[in-house]
């Protein structure tokens, strides 16, 4: 592992301190790009506006007439924590927006796989629904989309997922990705995209006389919902999803969010009126996507639309216990699968005489869980610093010769990319791919496996330079004493940070006083920083630490007994 420190522009910074902006935050915002105070105010004023979204002008027309005619519409989901947001931001805003008639579907994760497929299209059709909207999904479900307007279905595709070849022939297309959209930030999630259509169909009902500024219902009560979304799906936080997560969480600390995700944060054990983009990410997130990975989505959805405190905290109960039965089968996952990878270290793969990880990793166990294993494969690819994707034998009936994978990349390895090259000089291997950069899935037949393992790995020999396989932590460099205080904590956390603009990161050279497990997989620290003492943990991590050593760590605030006290969350070090 090596500790690399950001660039911090000395000119930016001191411009921003002149304008106002706290030292610390002015060096760790110019760090991160910003260039002008400017760019950090979050007000609503300061958002995108829908008119560049190609698409949401005559998604707004579409949804406007279906209104004024009374139709029948259904959302089709997907069943991850955006897809569910996206469905509860689309069904409360559409029957705020009057819709009288607003169903959903959500499909099953192992039954009906990811999309509108056509049987989801079939299904629709026969409920009686006139129109059919996806949400975080459908800019690749072609077959799906035809399925659907050859029942008679309209169709209106909102998703932020990279399109392929061929675009699906619905009525509308609502993504930032698809060709001609000059939309600036090409990293909203599903759920952004869907509150930018509603913003779109509030407009033109206005200019239809539905109702004026004044009287026109107010959507910023759907932005808790949009942010949790945001964070949970781990899209880049550019300036403009930074708004949105910023809104939802002011929100939020106020009070006025909706029944569900109140009900989330007491289950969490978290405080709503201290929320941060931490508690979306690894709080509430877990526990709605924990209901598609092991159960109904359909959960987590009705969690989010209800507006009854009782109901909410039933179901939040429920997804907690679910996330709780995740975690088991999780961890005995996890165990499993870093015993498979060692076995693939070979002394043709050495680092400093070493037996090192093969340049990307593919393991199978007749015992996964196939809706745990994209987290496993994140948990093996964190571990090892290489390439992952984790398989479990397919559940769905007829296909238990499949054996469904979930991928996670390093930096400098384009995940879908490598698929697509598999694919190409392995044809007939995978049935099915598709993703991103850093996260992907596939689909290939159990006798296929060791193929794919080994067309896999030559991909990454092959693009993947010795320096890539080598982990890096990004930091911020030192911290001056003056800021090791609990009020800048609390300011720090109360910033937006998440993918694309990281959480503050520190890096110094600190002795090591003492060490100890703690629950046997966590390691205490007393250090010396600066002359000073001060605690620290390193979460899963059991190895010992030499007298002095280089630290990675965040600032964090420590409470017992009712006392709040200053402590190291250690990320990594290098020896």
């Amino acid at each position: 592992m090596k500790i690399i420190a950001r660039e911090i522009p000395p000119r930016t910074v001191w411009a921003l301190e002149q304008a106002g902006v706290h030292p610390l935050l002015a060096r760790l915002f110019a760090a991160r790009g910003v260039r002008a105070k400017e760019e950090l105010d979050d007000g609503l004023a300061r958002l995108l506006t829908p008119d560049t979204l190609r698409g949401t002008h005559d998604a707004a027309v579409l949804l406007a007439d279906a209104i004024a005619q009374d139709k029948r519409l259904c959302i089709v989901a997907d069943y991850d924590c955006d897809g569910a947001t996206a469905c509860a931001v689309g069904v409360r805003g559409l029957r705020l927006l009057g819709a009288k008639n607003v169903a959903y579907l959500v499909p099953d994760r192992v039954v009906d796989g990811y999309g509108l497929t056509p049987p989801i299209a079939e299904r629709v059709a026969a409920s009686g629904a006139d129109m059919l909207i996806t949400v975080d999904n459908g800019i690749a479900s072609v077959d799906g989309v035809a399925a659907a307007k050859a029942r008679g279905l309209q169709v209106l595709v909102t998703d932020h997922h990279l399109p392929g070849p061929e675009l699906p022939t619905a009525d509308v297309l609502v993504n930032p990705n698809q060709p001609g959209c000059e939309f600036e930030s090409k990293s909203i999630a599903g759920v952004g995209v869907m509150f930018y259509v509603l913003l779109a169909l509030r407009s033109e009902l206005r200019k239809r006389g539905v109702f004026d500024t004044a009287s026109q219902p107010k959507l910023d009560a759907l932005l808790p919902l949009v942010a949790l979304g945001t964070v949970a799906d781990v899209v880049k936080l550019d300036a403009n999803n930074r708004r949105l997560v910023a809104q939802g969480l002011r929100r939020i600390r106020a009070g006025f969010m909706p029944a569900g995700v109140a009900a989330l944060f007491k289950a969490a054990g978290r405080t709503a009126s201290a929320a941060t983009t931490f508690d979306f990410g690894f709080a509430l997130g877990p526990r709605i996507n924990a209901a598609g990975r092991l159960a109904d989505m359909t959960l987590g959805i009705e969690c989010l639309l209800t507006d009854d405190a009782g109901r909410a905290d039933e179901l939040a109960r429920m997804l907690d216990g679910i996330n709780r039965e995740r975690r088991d089968i999780e961890g005995g996952m996890r165990d499993q699968a870093l015993l498979l990878a060692e076995s693939l270290f070979s002394a043709d793969d050495t680092v400093e005489g070493i037996a090192a990880p093969p340049p990307a990793i593919s393991v199978f166990d007749a015992g996964f869980h196939e809706g745990v294993v994209g987290i496993v494969a994140s948990r093996i690819k964190d571990r090892f610093h290489r390439p992952t994707f984790v398989f479990a034998a397919s559940g769905a009936p007829g296909k238990e010769q499949e054996l469904k994978g979930s991928g996670r990349s390093i930096p400098g390895f384009h995940l879908r990319d490598a698929l697509d090259l598999v694919a190409k000089r392995h044809p007939g291997v995978l049935l099915r791919f598709g993703g991103h950069a850093m996260a992907a899935g596939c689909t290939v037949a159990r006798e296929h496996f060791e193929t794919f393992e080994k067309g896999f790995a030559q991909v990454a020999r092959e693009w993947l330079a010795e320096a890539a396989l080598t982990r890096q932590i990004e930091t911020d460099g030192p911290i001056s004493r003056e800021y090791m205080r609990i009020d800048l904590v609390d300011t720090l956390h109360k910033e937006v940070w998440g993918q694309g603009f990281a959480p503050p990161t520190f890096s110094e050279e600190v002795e090591v006083v003492s060490q100890r497990l703690v629950g046997e997989k966590h390691l205490a620290l007393k250090l010396r920083h600066q002359g000073q003492p001060i605690d620290a943990i390193w979460f899963s991590h059991t190895d010992p630490l030499p007298p002095k050593v280089k630290l990675a760590f965040r600032l964090d605030a420590d409470e017992w007994q009712g006392v709040r006290r200053l402590r190291f969350l250690v990320e990594g070090a290098e020896f």
